[in-house]
């Protein structure tokens, strides 16, 4: 079922293993009882290091990034943020600006709790500066039914919700077809989105009886 949220933004909701879950049009999802957003492969940094690495891309994906975190916190009473792994994208983007920004931001949400469990790129990014206040998790963290982690296979107990793959599916008609971002569930583990606004994106190999729900601008739809 997919629910209307304002005249332009529609989210879609979930049942999973006895929860509700918000599929959210921003890349992220959250899980009500637990009142926590999920957030996979956020990749912080990852423009200023292709630019440190003499690539020219766009500025301000960061601030994209957290503008993004903040419209969802105003539509949902998150207390909180669970990062599932890749929160910082490299050594070479922890650049200043980048580091202010988060700190700025996380200087407005001083009450929100902010979960790592960490990922392949946080083994050479390093963790969050011990200033955000993070709880770092070296593998899954169990809550309530779900295991959350990056790499689905490596949950030992729950329903793994984890990231890594930034899943994608192609939609086709008309002669015509394009590759979004998508939610991916089956019945062995459940994919989020890449929430980086500058991520690339793998395209899913969906089983019959899987769950798919595509990203489309400011719309979660089911296909």
């Amino acid at each position: 079922m997919t629910t209307p949220v304002s005249s332009s933004i529609r989210e879609a909701r979930i049942r999973l293993r006895g929860e509700s879950l918000v599929l959210l049009p921003e890349r992220a999802a959250y899980w009500a009882s637990g009142k926590t957003l999920l957030v996979a492969d956020a990749h912080f940094g990852k423009a200023a290091s292709f630019r440190a690495s003499g690539v020219p891309v766009p500025r301000g994906t960061t601030s994209e990034n957290l503008a993004r975190l903040d419209r969802m916190l105003e539509r949902h009473p998150a207390e909180r943020i669970v990062f599932l792994g890749d929160l910082l994208h490299s050594a070479a983007g922890r650049q200043d600006a980048t580091l202010q920004a988060i700190a700025a931001w996380r200087a407005r949400r001083r009450e929100l709790a902010l979960v790592l469990v960490r990922g392949n790129h946080d083994a050479n990014a390093g963790d969050p500066p011990a200033a955000l206040g993070f709880e770092v998790h070296p593998g899954a963290l169990q809550a309530g039914p779900f295991s959350f982690c990056h790499e689905h296979h490596e949950a030992a107990l729950g329903y793994p919700v984890a990231g890594h793959m930034h899943p994608a599916v192609r939609i086709s008609g008309g002669g015509e077809s394009v590759r979004l971002p998508c939610f991916w569930f089956t019945r062995g583990f459940a994919l989020l989105p890449a929430f980086g606004s500058f991520t690339g994106s793998a395209t899913i190999d969906r089983g019959a009886s899987d769950r798919v729900y595509a990203v489309a601008d400011d719309t979660v739809i089911r296909v």
